[in-house]
């Protein structure tokens, strides 16, 4: 065991996942302490805090004040700005995906955590679920021709606790989306081209093109019926078919594993990740190019 005091972690946000994700993985973290929480929510705030003996903090400035990294739990839209913030103060941390919602906020983010030096990562579920990163290197010999991608949420159904006013503006595209696209672009490669189509109510279907001549599909929604809901994803080539192994995804123990990788690369200097703020940043810009061609045809 290290003999280094624990990296002071703060949970920004109140809701479902910041609760059962966030902080019990930030808890269960070798060499980081939960010691901050702020949040919109000032009781939800309290009840996370004194769960775990850390401090609520009503003022966002002293809050950063009082630790070294940040784990966010917000919306993007919210997350955004108090990214910017907290590089600005040369806070490390942990952003959720989306890393905003419009291409502006997307760079300035990037842009604030680079000039700032600070360590920053994007809690991409798979990229830090140990089954699907084995399977990441076992399939990383390139030589896949394409792949798809499925992922039918249930969000929006009424006693879901991620039916949350911006998941119903946005949908499936940018809530889940993500996490298509991101495995995409782990296995196939940087994306090219961006086709997409409209299938009705918050399902959107993309057709990827990557640089290394793969083609690839994605369809996504979050308003699928529970019955349905479920993500799988396939890549095929000469040698045959291989499925992401899904069932072998637990959210907080992967929440866990980024939060260790994140204090090894403050502590070690490192900034570099494929869980970067960039990939962040190629995972936003095919989802803007999408929404902007779904937006240009609904206008027609």
């Amino acid at each position: 065991m290290s003999n280094e005091a624990p990296v002071r972690f703060g949970l920004v946000g109140t809701g479902y996942w910041a609760s059962e994700t966030h902080a019990t993985g930030i808890d269960a973290a070798n060499g980081a302490e939960l010691t901050a929480v702020w949040g919109r929510n000032p009781a939800a705030a309290k009840e996370i805090a004194d769960r775990y003996g850390a401090t609520v903090h009503e003022d966002f400035d002293e809050f950063l004040s009082a630790v070294d990294a940040v784990s966010f739990s917000v919306p993007p839209d919210v997350q955004a700005p108090l990214v910017i913030r907290a590089a600005q103060a040369g806070k490390h941390m942990l952003m959720e995906k989306p890393i905003a919602l419009d291409d502006d906020a997307a760079g300035l983010v990037v842009e604030a955590v680079d000039t700032s030096g600070v360590a920053a990562l994007v809690f991409f579920t798979h990229l830090f679920s140990p089954p699907v990163v084995q399977w990441f290197d076992e399939v990383a010999d390139g030589s896949w021709i394409g792949g798809s991608a499925q992922w039918l949420g249930s969000a929006l159904v009424d006693e879901n606790p991620f039916n949350t006013p911006w998941r119903r503006q946005y949908g499936g595209l940018w809530d889940v989306g993500p996490h298509a696209v991101v495995d995409l672009l782990r296995t196939l490669g940087p994306v090219t081209d961006v086709v997409a189509e409209s299938g009705g109510v918050d399902i959107t279907h993309l057709i990827l093109r990557h640089e290394s001549g793969a083609t690839s599909t994605a369809t996504l929604t979050i308003s699928a019926p529970d019955a349905a809901d479920g993500f799988t994803m396939m890549l095929w080539g000469a040698s045959g078919r291989t499925n992401l192994p899904i069932e072998g995804v637990d959210s907080p123990v992967a929440l866990t594993g980024a939060i260790e990788q994140l204090v090894s690369m403050i502590r070690n200097g490192e900034r570099n990740h494929a869980a970067d703020v960039h990939t962040g940043r190629a995972v936003h810009q095919v989802l803007s190019s999408a929404q902007r061609q779904l937006d240009a045809k609904a206008a027609r």
